[in-house]
């Protein structure tokens, strides 16, 4: 990997093509950073998440249910975006090993109703702290001479805009929230 490389150009058309719209040159070195990047962020809890026999699928479930608990399935899904069958799976691990529960719903006795338990919400907020350490460190060393907090905000204004536009309301708002909490009393019914 070439430490220096030059900055990816707006490819110019050739002669036959002057009718048709120049096209951006690949971001090769921008999308080898975040193929790289998102390669490290997942390393951190994938050793941690291979003691329990769990894969990256279960990492993800079990992030957003116990950020959000009292998640319907419905919600999960549309969080996600994969098919009730490949959420089924996992869901059903974390149930059989005690990191998720399922609970009725008050309102709707046929919804299901997704909750970590304190199982759950430790695991949770123990991969979340060492990727939030990875981030931390990521963000001081780039802010360089720029207020951290200002190179945060900009890193997140970066990252939404890389979310799909008729999404990024819905990822802001998530994203932005903070955690509800998780009433393990709760039975609900």
């Amino acid at each position: 990997m070439s430490a220096s490389r030059p900055a990816p150009a707006v490819a110019t058309a050739s002669p036959r093509e002057s009718d048709a719209p120049a096209r951006l040159a690949p971001a090769y070195d921008l999308i080898e950073l975040f193929f790289f990047a998102y390669r490290d962020f997942v390393s951190d809890p994938d050793r941690i998440l291979v003691e329990y026999g769990f894969g990256r699928a279960h990492h993800r479930v079990l992030h957003f249910v116990a950020r959000q608990p009292g998640l319907t399935i419905a919600e999960l899904l549309d969080v996600l975006k994969i098919t009730k069958q490949s959420l089924n799976r996992v869901l059903k691990e974390l149930i059989e090993k005690g990191f998720v529960e399922s609970r009725m719903g008050t309102t709707d006795r046929r919804q299901r109703l997704l909750h970590a338990t304190p199982q759950g919400c430790d695991l949770a907020l123990r991969l979340a702290e060492i990727q939030s350490t990875r981030i931390a460190r990521a963000i001081e060393g780039a802010a360089s001479g720029v207020d951290a907090q200002a190179m945060r905000d900009c890193v997140t204004r970066f990252l939404l805009r890389m979310v799909d536009e008729e999404e990024r309301a819905v990822v802001h708002a998530l994203a932005s929230t903070p955690p509800r909490r998780n009433d393990s009393s709760a039975t609900g019914e």
